[in-house]
Formats: structure tokens, C-alpha cells, sequence
């Protein structure tokens, strides 16, 4: 059996497990600024857990298109006081989106279980976390550049894999995530959510993270960020179907129902 382990929180590869979206930002595409209190992203990650979240997914910076980004002092500033609350009143695993080292140092001192780095977890970050023992979720960040975006994420992955070995990050820390809406056109989208067989690297956890993106609005009409639940879903499911471990939502409630259906539905002979 594989798993993904994050320090003493393990997830046995044997069913889909929920993210659920805390941010902690005033520009996030879909919910910034709700959040910034830290009694709120209390609450709120409280609410998620009841609903079923397995893992809490704080972050500080927005990374929606044209975004601007800020400081890594600006970005601790923004999650230390919600981390520290979360990790304190939720027994949920809590992962912290950032891709600066520093930050993430910061954060695992202070409970954090996971990072989540839309930057790849280049070298640096890699060393960062070596000794943590943390889970690392390594987002691949780019479009395609040579025309194929399947087989250009399946090597990213692959390469990421072996830096991970050689730089002391073991296998079963790394979920790796293909990186939807980041530089990517909707066909690639498209295709890495059709396809998730064709990137996943045996043995290693796979994160979809599509709510709410502009992938799930194209085909609908392009309505609100708001209104873009059952397109989300069908994108989980259609993840799940192909393999994905994880998914990452603003919907925790509706998401995990999904994921068990999708769950029953791969476990059918």
C-alpha cells in the first residue's frame, strides 16, 4: 500500500482525501479578504473539518492570473496568527501554501504539516524542508513549452522526484499536483484533468486543484466564481476516476460527497 505522509499524519492511498481552502489574502479570486481575521479563518477551517476536510490549505498570496506578489515578510505576517490558530483548534492537517523557504521554516516551527508550493519545490525549498519531515505538495508551474503538456508534466514530475531523493525528501512525502491554470492553455487544462493516468508517477499522491478556475467556468458560460460548484465537481470526479488522490476545494461539504461517490465508483470490479 502507498501513502502520502505529512510528519505524523499519515493518508493511506486508498481513498480520496479533501483540501480545503483557507485564504488569508485580500485579492483572492474567489474569496479574498473574507478571511483575514484570524477568529474567522478559525471558524472557518472549524467548518471545513466538520465537513470533512482532511487537510486545511492556508495561504497568504494570491496566485489568481495577473496577480501581484508580495513579501515573504508580508505573506508570514498574513498566515502566522490563522496557522497558529488552526493548528491549535482543528485536528485537521494543516498545509501552508508558499513558495518561499523561509516562510515555509516558519510555518512547520509553528505546526504546519504540509507545504504546498505552486513554484515546483525547486532546490532551495527542497533543502528547506529536508529534515521536517513534512509532506510537500510540488505543483508543476508552467505551460507547455515543446507542445505536449501530458508527457512535459509527467517528466517534471519525474525529475522533481529524483532531486527530491538526492536532496533527502523521501517518495511517500510527495504529492505532486499538474498545475491547472498556471500558464496553460484550457485545451492542456483539458487534457491534464482527462488525463491524470498519463502524468501520475506510481506510488506518489495526486492533487487536483481546479475550484472555481477559469477551466470549470469555459465550457458553462464563463458564470461567477460562485456559481461554478457543479463544474468543480465533475472535474473532481472525472480526476478522481483517473486516478487522483486529492482534491483541493471551496466547497468542502459538496466536495467530499463527490469524492465518495467517485470513490464507490473505482472500487466497483
Amino acid at each position: 500500500m502507498h501513502y502520502f505522509k505529512a510528519k505524523d499524519k499519515s493518508f493511506p492511498l486508498i481513498r480520496t482525501y479533501v483540501m480545503g481552502i483557507l485564504n488569508v489574502t485580500p485579492d483572492s479570486f474567489s474569496d479574498g479578504g473574507r478571511y483575514l481575521d484570524p477568529e474567522k479563518a478559525l471558524a472557518r477551517a472549524q467548518e471545513m473539518e466538520r465537513q470533512g476536510a482532511d487537510i486545511i490549505d492556508i495561504g497568504g498570496q494570491s496566485t489568481r492570473p495577473g496577480y501581484e506578489t508580495v513579501s515573504s515578510g508580508e505573506e508570514w505576517e498574513r498566515i502566522s496568527p490563522v496557522l497558529k490558530a488552526v493548528v491549535k483548534g482543528t485536528k485537521a492537517a494543516v498545509s501552508v501554501d508558499t513558495f518561499y523557504p523561509e516562510v515555509a521554516e516558519k510555518a512547520l516551527a509553528a505546526g504546519a504539516d504540509i507545504i504546498n508550493d505552486v513554484s515546483g519545490f525547486k532546490d532551495d525549498m527542497l533543502r528547506a524542508v529536508a529534515g521536517s519531515g513534512c509532506g510537500c505538495v510540488v505543483m508543476h508551474p508552467r505551460g507547455a513549452e515543446r507542445g505536449d503538456i501530458l508527457s512535459e508534466v509527467r517528466e517534471f514530475f519525474e525529475e522533481r522526484l529524483e532531486r527530491a531523493r538526492k536532496l533527502g525528501v523521501e517518495p511517500e512525502r510527495l504529492c505532486f499536483d499538474p498545475g491547472i491554470g498556471f500558464g496553460k492553455t484550457h485545451e492542456d487544462n483539458l487534457r491534464l484533468i482527462a488525463h491524470v493516468e498519463r502524468t501520475k508517477v506510481l506510488g506518489i499522491a495526486y492533487l487536483m486543484a481546479a475550484s472555481r478556475k477559469r477551466v470549470t467556468g469555459i465550457p458553462c458560460g464563463s458564470p461567477p466564481f460562485e456559481e461554478r460548484l457543479a463544474a468543480t465537481l465533475a472535474v473532481h470526479t472525472a480526476a478522481v476516476l483517473g486516478g487522483a488522490d486529492m482534491v483541493r476545494a471551496h466547497d468542502v461539504r459538496e466536495a467530499v460527497q463527490a469524492a465518495r461517490m467517485a470513490d464507490a465508483l473505482k472500487s466497483v470490479e
